[in-house]
């Protein structure tokens, strides 16, 4: 018989950090859905909507399921430092172009995909009892946040990424729905407590409240998702950010310190750790998607990199930068596009006093204490009782 011991074992061995199970229910967290897509949270994202009736339960997506696989897989590394030695990161200068960690390394949809599929062949093989099972990486109609604290992997955390204790909250999510009947795990109970840092420092106030994200004002949706032209009112609020945004992780007191992976996929590649602006600017319409073909960064397409990249140029004040951006090349066919063209012209009039300001908070502030009105640690790095 298939035991859930016995998946978490094989989880662990394909290279999973973590792995849970959590029972296939309509927990009452799956409920906000509804209402987050009334208040229009979802933005430029139709699918939410689409496939809201089956991420209202798993039973939707597999009828008779009874359990959800769940697994964490660690994706912070060790970066270089702006001395270009190993070791943890320093600030981005305003030169810098900022790219979320998840996004500099390989794209996790295929490298956990093969994983997750390796998990459920196994699966089958270890059990003659027929059962029903659909794999998903962060592409499936699925809650895994909601699924992943009942897994007992962690809580969902007031800037709504799930937290681990022991981990903090760089992982990457993924689950196997099925109809086996395995054992389920406790809950994951949340302790943020008093804590804010993550609601105060979004430099777009894209939390409106705990738990709850604007996604029409997040960076990571603004320089992601988002296929049409930044709404000008936030695009000094994205500093240099090119790619996603990491700053209501990086306040996190979970993350500071928070576990780093040594695991190849996840290591920057060279050129997307902490690349200067003007760098990537200049580089071809080919090299820049030789550069970023098989990472998750290929999702917002050539032109909307390109359109990101203007803004921060815009942003940095770098006057190398500046008339990079304003040369004509003719390898670099997608700054014709006129939506980056638009972009283009919004960094070449920005004001020059505007610039002093990159929207950007320390990434790595001094240790929170219960004073500090967050939680407090004990030396193990467990929260005090």
């Amino acid at each position: 018989m298939l035991t859930a011991g016995a998946v978490k074992c094989k989880a662990e061995e394909l290279g999973f950090d973590l792995c849970g199970i959590a029972p296939a229910d309509g927990f009452p967290e799956l409920k906000f859905l509804d209402e987050w897509l009334a208040r229009g949270y979802a933005g430029e994202m139709p699918w939410m909507a689409r496939t809201a009736g089956r991420r209202a339960d798993v039973r939707n997506v597999v009828p008779g399921a009874r359990s959800v696989i769940v697994t964490g897989t660690i994706y912070n590394t060790v970066g270089r430092t702006l001395s270009g030695s190993p070791g943890e990161r320093d600030d981005p200068r305003p030169a810098d172009a900022v790219i979320a960690r998840y996004a500099r390394g390989d794209d996790y949809h295929d490298v956990l995909g093969k994983r997750l599929d390796a998990l459920l062949e196994w699966m089958r093989r270890e059990t003659s009892a027929p059962f029903d099972a659909r794999a998903y990486v962060d592409t499936g109609p699925v809650q895994e946040r909601v699924y992943a604290q009942y897994a007992g992997l962690g809580w969902i955390g007031k800037n709504t990424c799930l937290i681990n204790a022991e981990h903090g909250s760089w992982l990457f999510l993924a689950e196997i729905i099925t109809t086996l009947a395995l054992e389920p795990d406790a809950q994951a109970l949340e302790q943020c407590g008093s804590c804010r840092r993550c609601l105060d420092a979004c430099p777009t106030g894209a939390l409106v409240d705990a738990g709850v994200l604007d996604s029409t004002r997040c960076i990571s949706y603004l320089t992601i998702e988002l296929r049409s032209s930044i709404p000008e009112e936030y695009r000094p609020a994205l500093g240099g950010h090119v790619y996603g945004c990491d700053i209501c992780q990086d306040v996190c007191p979970y993350n500071q310190p928070s576990s780093t992976s040594s695991d190849l996929p996840w290591q920057a590649r060279a050129g997307l750790d902490l690349p200067r602006l003007v760098d990537l600017w200049r580089r071809p319409d080919s090299e820049l998607r030789a550069l970023i073909k098989g990472s998750a960064m290929t999702r917002a397409k050539l032109t909307g990199l390109r359109r990101n990249l203007a803004v921060a140029i815009g942003n940095s004040g770098d006057p190398d930068a500046l008339a990079a951006l304003t040369t004509p090349r003719e390898d670099q066919p997608s700054t014709a596009d006129p939506m980056v063209r638009e972009h283009i012209e919004w960094a070449r009039l920005r004001p020059d006093g505007l610039r002093s300001s990159h929207g950007r908070p320390r990434s790595n502030p001094a240790p929170v204490d219960a004073a500090d009105g967050g939680p407090e640690f004990r030396e193990d790095r467990g929260p005090a009782l």
